[in-house]
């Protein structure tokens, strides 16, 4: 049948329900959408806290002070006669020799530092070492069988706590007659004291130069926020240094210590706080 004009058409009801929940299913995406837009917007538009305006320095000194101590290491040596090799292993009595003699010398000289003023915690006689020495031939005798002798060593270190007894002891050492001398180093009681003088030193360094650079700039400094050590202080026992001050012979050397120098480093950064 046809239907007038205006007139609807007709539908079940299962239909019309239909409909109706696809005529509302549409405009609800569309308002979720518009909804998440808008959030973003406004997130997209409001402002957001400013990183603040920083000033960073890095510093470094050298803390340079005198040395009030000192280390020497003496070694004193005892050796076999030479015998061939074929025979080395039959030297047990030499070897027993050697030492025996080794042992009483190096008692000696104990007894030589202590009575130069040295404590008997501040010497340390090491282990003894022993080892064989081949001799060197004699050119043009390649058929002769090589020979060999055994060296019996003991170190001997001493720590020095009053350097106005270095000469002393040093004289000690000599009249006493140690092998070698491996040298005298220079070194501090109190290392931990030193090595806090030279970071705080670096730190007023940093915060001098971080001044400096305010003035400059006009700006202010404000407060720390962060702050790393670049170089731990830290420095290297001198070696001695000895002279002597008449061209005379028998003038007793003058030892000279010097300074140690202690570098440190460190990082710092300030912010700079708002004018307005």
């Amino acid at each position: 049948m046809g239907r007038s004009p205006g007139q609807r058409p007709d539908f079940s009801p299962r239909q019309e329900v239909r409909m109706t929940r696809k005529e509302f299913r549409l405009p609800l995406v569309a308002t979720a959408l518009l909804g998440t837009l808008l959030v973003a917007t406004q997130a997209q538009a409001k402002p957001g806290p400013q990183a603040p305006h920083e000033l960073h320095v890095q510093a470094q000194s050298t803390l340079n002070v005198a040395p009030d101590m000192a280390r020497l290491n003496a070694r004193l040596w005892e050796r076999t006669p030479a015998v061939a090799q074929s025979e080395a292993g039959n030297d047990a009595q030499a070897l027993g020799d050697a030492r025996e003699r080794l042992e009483s010398r190096t008692g000696d000289l104990i007894d030589a530092l202590e009575d130069a003023g040295v404590e008997s915690r501040d010497i340390q006689a090491g282990s003894l070492n022993v080892r064989p020495e081949i001799m060197i031939q004699p050119q043009g005798d390649d058929d002769a069988e090589p020979r060999v002798r055994t060296q019996v060593e003991r170190p001997v270190s001493v720590t020095i706590r009053d350097l106005e007894h270095l000469p002393r002891i040093l004289d000690a050492l000599t009249a006493a007659g140690v092998d070698a001398l491996d040298g005298v180093e220079y070194d501090l009681a109190d290392r931990d004291a030193a090595s806090d003088k030279a970071l705080t030193q670096a730190l007023e360094r940093a915060r001098q130069k971080a001044q400096l650079m305010a003035d400059t700039l006009e700006v202010k400094l404000g407060r720390v926020v962060r702050v790393e050590e670049t170089q731990a202080p830290d420095y290297t026992p001198r070696p001695m240094m000895m002279r002597a001050e008449s061209a005379d012979a028998k003038a007793a050397p003058q030892y000279r210590a010097g300074e140690i120098g202690i570098d440190a480093g460190v990082s710092v950064t300030w912010t700079i706080e708002d004018g307005s």
